[in-house]
């Protein structure tokens, strides 16, 4: 990190923000027509299920066998938008895009129906996580996507950003800033949201009974490229097409013979 312009003379305290959590957002241009084929998709997709099974939990299409959702014609003109800005974010964060390769892992479709969560998470079989929205109006009323701190940096007492009458003034713009226990994301129609995939998120009640929030999520994952093109897999993992599945004994033996 480059070394901060020095204080001001005076005296006055300067906070100086490290290490930045990277929150990449880009607001999409959306067509209704193509909105209402893709919420019909989701719909046929979806089947009967209502939920992930709990009642109070949305339904997930990575739990129902929906999990390769850029394969799907409806979509895929789609999630190759998606993942353009992707690649744009990697380039943001100073990766080297000739050192590196990008691969959908999982790509699945969410739907929240009224008084429905998401449960805190993350996705640690992934590098890169994305949210895209389908609908919502900014207000939040479909439940707002919760992000959490990997650590609280400023918590100097252990709990003191979970609040319970603390020492923090909870409406000092100062505790949003430097103590807060997690940030609110409300969903917008055409929203794209990207973030490292390690980061624990959760999504809020759907307190809006006229509306259904439909989102599409994907898990990404960064490899060296194919050995073909020469590079080296440094720090990344060989790309795909360079591994070899290896029968496990379990596997091999089934059905054999003494």
């Amino acid at each position: 990190m480059a070394n901060p312009e020095p204080p001001a003379p005076g005296g006055a305290l300067q906070l100086q923000a490290l290490f930045p959590l990277a929150l990449g957002m880009v607001q999409l241009p959306i067509d209704p027509l193509d909105v209402a084929l893709q919420m019909q998709a989701i719909r046929e997709l979806q089947g009967l299920a209502v939920s992930n099974p709990n009642p109070g939990c949305a339904w997930t299409g990575d739990l129902h066998g929906v999990g390769q959702l850029h394969r799907h014609p409806t979509f895929a003109p789609l999630i190759t938008t998606l993942t353009g800005h992707a690649a744009a974010y990697l380039e943001r964060l100073g990766f080297d895009q000739a050192q590196l390769a990008l691969h959908i892992q999982r790509c699945w479709p969410v739907v929240s129906e009224l008084g429905q969560v998401v449960g805190r998470h993350h996705h640690p079989n992934a590098h890169l996580s994305a949210v895209y929205y389908l609908n919502g109006d900014g207000s939040g009323r479909s439940g707002c996507l919760r992000f959490f701190p990997p650590r609280q940096a400023n918590e100097l007492v252990p709990g003191l950003a979970v609040g319970h009458d603390g020492p923090i003034r909870s409406d000092d713009p100062a505790a949003a800033m430097w103590n807060a226990p997690w940030f609110d994301l409300a969903p917008r129609a055409g929203l794209l949201l990207l973030f490292p995939a390690s980061v624990d998120h959760a999504v809020l009640e759907n307190e809006d009974p006229n509306d259904s929030r439909f989102s599409i999520s994907l898990d990404l994952v960064l490899t060296a490229p194919a050995a073909s093109s020469g590079g080296p897999a440094e720090y990344l993992a060989p790309h795909p097409a360079d591994w070899q599945e290896v029968g496990y004994a379990g596997k091999a033996c089934r059905g054999g013979t003494d």
